[in-house]
């Protein structure tokens, strides 16, 4: 028998067995009207009315839902509303500016949009055929209370949501994510991290990043509970974890940089001592970062890797009977490394020293854009753009990035996307962008500049440029000025020299 594996299945379940369960608790302070606690019999029959509301305005399969959201109860419900009456959910970054929220519905092709309200000033120049704003009179025809016409023949394969990520191209390709992706990234994802009907996780990291990496779906299939959180502050998410019993949450290493700093403050015992575990991902956190979760915090660090083209799990770093007797910090050295590949991922370094995965969790392809689908994925095997090693213990270290992305604070920056845009000021006659060090964010954005002849241009001038034209995370937070840029002899930026000054005595070229 073979029966397709939906995402609609992960909220089945919750609404049949855990029913009368608290299944979200939104913000309190969400904007109207407020959502409060929600059972999953209350989640699954909401995201029953919004896909009855797609059915009213016509929404066929496989047409494209956009929605602009910090994180929220609201949103959560669309992960399912949407997809799980096979329409297609694109999940869009809320901190972008408009201009680069309005490429991306226009490049998904995206038939409504979504908008939360704290947003829907700055984005009130995006349009699509129908617009929204959640919690607004304007979405009341989102919430009916006629049952859905139901998906009569899902299917696996086809695409559940379109997740846009930043690569080596100036604009951000759409990720095709299935599925069946999802379907399994979730289920091992959740398995090898423990996810149970005990659990409540708190929605620290971003939904919207590459489906709030699976946990969205692994907590709601097991009955457990989520609590959301729309904005990361250390303080803030000590006190959730205190007041709901937190048991899970992830995100970057800023993220626990900023719960680290509000615990050195903290009054008492920190919460979640022997309780709580986080993961991590985004950018290999230092060694003593990882032996302060333990010693400081009490927590069970996860290490996991990935990408959004990946669902995102290809690797997970646990501690194990073996760690036992070693020392926090011996313990800390080895969980530094990004892990061991997930349950059904194959992985190999080829000749180049690039990672390669391979496995159910790699994306369908990017979205109208095969010629890049086709360069990334080649011979059965998805090409990271990573720089690795896999040792003795059959476990991946992350050494350096091909790719000219940056990561900083968990979130992708194409270093050619902001070049394109300091290269626009007129005293500007090169640029190169690097990813340089930093204890807080992992990286940070840094821009080398040569001036052009006769011009003139001060460090912050560039700065404000790009803050008036692009979203600030991806902006530079300092700006070095050259006489000349290392290139090849046909004219190529060299950026791993252009690099190596600010990595050098670093066993890795990511942070």
């Amino acid at each position: 028998m073979h029966v397709p594996l939906t995402v609609a299945d992960f909220l089945e379940r919750a609404e049949l067995v855990y029913g009368e369960r608290v299944g979200v608790v939104d913000e309190p302070h969400q904007p109207a009207p407020p959502w409060g606690s929600l059972t999953w019999r209350e989640v699954a029959r909401r995201a029953r009315a919004q896909a009855a509301a797609l059915d009213a305005l016509g929404v066929g399969r496989g047409e494209r839902v956009a929605v602009v959201s910090q994180n929220a109860a609201r949103l959560l419900t669309a992960f399912f509303g949407v997809s799980g009456w096979g329409r297609v959910l694109v999940p869009i970054n809320f901190r972008l500016n408009a201009e680069e929220v309005g490429y991306i519905v226009a490049h998904s092709g995206a038939s409504v949009l979504l908008v939360d309200p704290e947003l829907d000033d700055a984005l009130r120049s995006v349009d699509a055929p129908h617009r929204f704003v959640l919690g607004a009179g304007s979405d009341g025809v989102l919430h009916r209370e006629d049952p859905p016409e139901p998906w009569d023949d899902p299917d696996e394969h086809a695409t559940a949501t379109i997740n846009y990520t930043s690569g080596t191209t100036a604009r951000p390709k759409g990720v095709q994510l299935t599925h069946r992706n999802i379907w399994l990234n979730a289920a091992v994802f959740g398995w090898q991290a423990g996810v149970s009907d005990r659990d409540v996780y708190l929605h620290t990291l971003p939904m919207f990043h590459c489906n709030g990496w699976g946990m969205i779906y692994a907590v709601t299939g097991m009955g457990g509970r989520h609590v959301v959180a729309r904005k990361v502050d250390g303080g803030e998410i000590l006190r959730r974890v205190r007041d709901h019993g937190v048991t899970l949450l992830c995100g970057a290493p800023a993220v626990v940089a900023a719960i680290l700093d509000a615990a050195s403050d903290w009054p008492g015992e920190v919460p979640g001592r022997g309780r709580t575990r986080i993961v991590v991902a985004g950018a290999p956190p230092p060694t003593r970062t990882i032996e302060r979760v333990e010693t400081e915090l009490g927590w069970e660090f996860v290490q996991i890797y990935g990408l959004t083209e990946t669902t995102p799990l290809l690797t997970m770093n646990r501690t194990r009977e073996e760690y036992d007797h070693l020392t926090p910090a011996e313990r800390a050295a080895r969980l530094g490394r990004a892990g061991a590949p997930a349950l059904g991922v194959r992985l190999r370094v080829d000749a180049e020293g690039e990672l390669l995965a391979r496995g159910n969790h790699v994306m369908e392809g990017y979205w109208r854009q095969p010629a890049e689908t086709a360069e990334a994925i080649r011979d059965g095997w998805f090409h990271t753009g990573d720089g690795g090693v896999i040792d003795a213990d059959n476990h991946v270290s992350i050494l350096d990035r091909k790719k000219d992305v940056i990561i900083s604070g968990g979130e992708n920056v194409s270093s050619i996307e902001v070049e394109d845009c300091i290269f626009s000021h007129p005293a500007v006659a090169e640029v190169a962008v690097i990813g340089v060090p930093d204890e807080r964010w992992g990286e940070t954005v840094k821009a080398l500049v040569v001036v052009a002849p006769g011009a003139r241009v001060t460090e912050q001038e560039i700065i404000e440029h790009c803050r008036a034209r692009l979203a600030h995370y991806k902006c530079p937070t300092s700006v070095e000025f050259r006489d000349a840029l290392a290139r090849t002899a046909t004219g190529k930026l060299q950026k791993y020299l252009l690099r190596e000054p600010y990595w050098a005595g670093r066993g890795r070229r990511v942070n």
